[in-house]
């Protein structure tokens, strides 16, 4: 496996960012206040960022998110060529322009060739409905939402799409929560499906968190080998994270997100209006995958929310509407370039605390944790082995627990977990390649990770049993 970067730069085309690769994180359009300002960077620093990748012993086995991969560029290059000479920028979106959002509404556009799609994100979009029904082909649609969502946006949603008078509007309601996230549950999708003759020419509607967008897209990849399926996400969780990039599934006794497929939606609306309704909980867990984006790509961002936390805590629309946009922009960028989470390892920097975190969930039983609070805490024990590894400095580790806790994030594992139950649930973890542990580690300053193999496993155990010994004593 090759080193390879990919922090990247969006530029603005009328009213839309598009995804444009570079040497550091995103510069975003319109930042609110506090927000950091960094610079366009210039052929020298990429020269100088270049030169800090890790020997070519270690390739082969590990991603390093700074310095310009090599084949990354030509794949660019071949792509769409060079932006201009000597700027170092290169272009994700070789596809059409995209449409143009207005003032009010931010578009980010998810460029995968044929299957690229938009981004919509707004106040009161829902009531838009002719963003969703442009987007839809076919005649009819089915609504997938849970128990408790339903009843709060369901008619809304059917409203949108029934007011083009064009549309033949069904629903089906899952209960809610992560342990219901099934295939026996799913079937209920496909039931109705079938049971009100849906055709080819349907599309799936996931309205709702990460778990109805996870089992909708399954469904919609699985029924009659593919139908159309969009995403109204209503969560923080799912706005910034779940509902872009195409990963579908369900969940297995052994393991989280074990069956499913790569299937993108055809779009994205993101109504921010209705994380109004969301419990302060599933806020925290949401901003949980925000903090995310700026340890491993977009260091500007993350010292922005190092000075917005209590404005987001608050629900502060504009810094709501800011750090939705902003983690959209960064998701994006990561899936344009690895749609599938390749041996190359870029989309699987997503995964930072992923790896310890999905051990959490399925040890302690789904929907017991929240998704969110156990990526929290396995962040934290992530930068607690990047730290025993030499690989970032405890001034950088401390900022990351004091921030997580400043969230109302858990910052370690709950007391029942034990370092032989992490490691016996981490091995089955999906980024294990020919038998071995890959880990997403910090190494570096701020805004830079890795996916590796290459760690001292016995610093793994003093983490493991650091972590473990402390929850044990809570």
């Amino acid at each position: 496996m090759s080193n390879t970067s990919l922090s990247c730069k969006p530029y603005m085309k009328g009213g839309s960012y598009v995804a444009r690769a570079a040497i550091k994180a995103p510069r975003v359009h319109a930042v609110p206040d506090a927000a950091p300002a960094h610079s366009a960077v210039s052929s020298a620093s990429h020269s100088s960022s270049t030169s800090e990748c890790t020997s070519t012993s270690s390739r082969r086995t590990s991603t390093v998110c700074r310095g310009v991969n090599r084949r990354m560029v030509q794949w660019l290059r071949e792509r769409q060529g060079a932006n201009s000479a000597g700027s170092h920028r290169f272009a994700l979106n070789a596809a059409a322009a995209p449409e143009q959002a207005s003032a009010s509404i931010k578009m980010v556009h998810v460029d995968l060739g044929d299957r690229s799609y938009p981004i919509y994100i707004g106040a009161g979009l829902l009531e838009q409905g002719e963003l969703l029904r442009k987007h839809i082909t076919g005649k009819r649609v089915l609504i997938v939402t849970n128990e408790t969502v339903g009843p709060i946006y369901l008619e809304r949603c059917r409203k949108a799409l029934l007011d083009g008078g064009q549309l033949q509007v069904d629903d089906v309601i899952l209960p809610d929560g992560e342990k219901y996230k099934s295939i026996d549950v799913l079937e209920k999708v496909w039931n109705k499906a079938l049971e009100c003759r849906m055709d080819r020419g349907t599309t799936f509607l996931a309205l709702g968190g990460g778990v109805v967008g996870d089992m909708t897209g399954f469904a919609a990849a699985c029924y009659q080998r593919g139908v159309h399926f969009v995403q109204v996400p209503t969560t923080v969780m799912a706005q910034v994270d779940s509902s872009v990039g195409g990963k579908t599934g369900v969940n297995h006794p052994l393991g989280k997100n074990m069956i499913g497929a790569f299937y993108q939606p055809r779009v994205v609306l993101v109504d921010t209006d209705t994380l109004a309704t969301l419990p302060d909980r599933e806020l925290a867990s949401g901003i949980s995958e925000i903090i995310k984006y700026g340890l491993i790509r977009d260091a500007p961002f993350f010292e922005w929310l190092e000075a917005s936390m209590e404005r987001l805590l608050a629900r502060d629309p504009e810094a709501i509407a800011y750090a939705v946009e902003r983690s959209c922009i960064n998701k994006a960028e990561v899936v344009a370039a690895d749609e599938r989470e390749s041996s190359e390892g870029i989309r699987a920097t997503l995964n930072l605390g992923h790896t310890f975190g999905h051990a959490i969930e399925t040890g302690t039983g789904y929907g017991v944790w929240l998704h969110g609070e156990a990526v929290a805490a396995g962040m934290v024990m992530a930068a607690d082995l990047s730290y025993r590894l030499g690989w970032i400095n405890k001034a950088l580790y401390d900022r990351i627990v004091a921030l997580l806790a400043r969230a109302r994030l858990p910052i370690s594992p709950p007391p029942s977990m034990t370092a032989d139950q992490f490691r016996s649930l981490m091995a089955v973890d999906k980024k294990v390649l020919a038998g071995k542990l890959r880990l997403i580690l910090l190494r570096g300053p701020l805004g830079n990770c890795v996916c590796t193999e290459n760690f001292d496993p016995a610093k793994l155990d003093e983490t493991l049993n650091h972590f473990c010994s402390i929850s044990s004593r809570q």
